[in-house]
C-alpha cells in the first residue's frame, strides 16, 4: 500500500507513538498497521477481539492513540473506548455499519466508514494525538 506524501507531516506527530489497532478484518487491520508504521508509529496489535484489546490495555505499557473497529464479530468495542477515554487516550472509530450504531456518549469521536480512507484516518488520528511534548 502506498501512503501519500501528505502523510509525511504526520510522521512528526506519530513517530515513536504507540497506537492500538483493534480491527477484525485481517486485510484492513494489516493495511492500517502498515500505514501507521510507515509514518513511524509503533503498532500495538492488531487485534480482532475485545479480550485481546483488554490484555493490551492492561499490560502496563503506554498507549498514545487507537483505531477501533466499532463492531468486532458482533461485539461492540465501546468497553475499550470507555477505558481509553478514562485514560485520556485519543482514538478514532472505523465501521461498516450505519453511524447511528455509535453509542451516544461517543458521538464526538471521529468516524471513518468502510471502505476507509486510511491516509485521512491517520491524519485525523495524528491531529488528535498532536506533536510529542519535549
Amino acid at each position: 500500500m502506498m501512503i501519500s506524501a501528505t502523510l509525511s507531516r504526520e510522521r512528526a506527530s506519530l513517530s515513536g507513538r504507540r497506537v492500538l489497532v483493534v480491527e477484525d478484518e485481517y486485510f484492513l487491520a494489516d493495511d492500517i498497521s502498515r500505514a501507521l508504521r510507515s509514518v513511524g508509529a509503533d503498532v500495538a496489535g492488531p487485534v480482532g477481539e475485545i479480550e485481546d484489546a483488554l490484555r493490551i490495555l492492561h499490560d502496563g505499557s503506554v498507549l498514545d492513540g487507537a483505531v477501533l473497529d466499532v463492531n468486532l464479530r458482533n461485539e461492540m468495542v465501546f468497553p475499550i473506548a470507555q477505558e481509553l477515554r478514562t485514560r485520556h487516550v485519543p482514538f478514532v472509530f472505523t465501521t461498516g455499519y450505519d453511524p447511528v450504531s455509535i453509542a451516544p456518549e461517543f458521538q464526538d469521536v471521529l468516524l471513518w466508514e468502510k471502505p476507509i480512507d486510511i491516509a485521512a484516518m491517520i491524519r485525523g488520528l495524528g491531529g488528535l494525538i498532536g506533536p510529542r511534548q519535549l
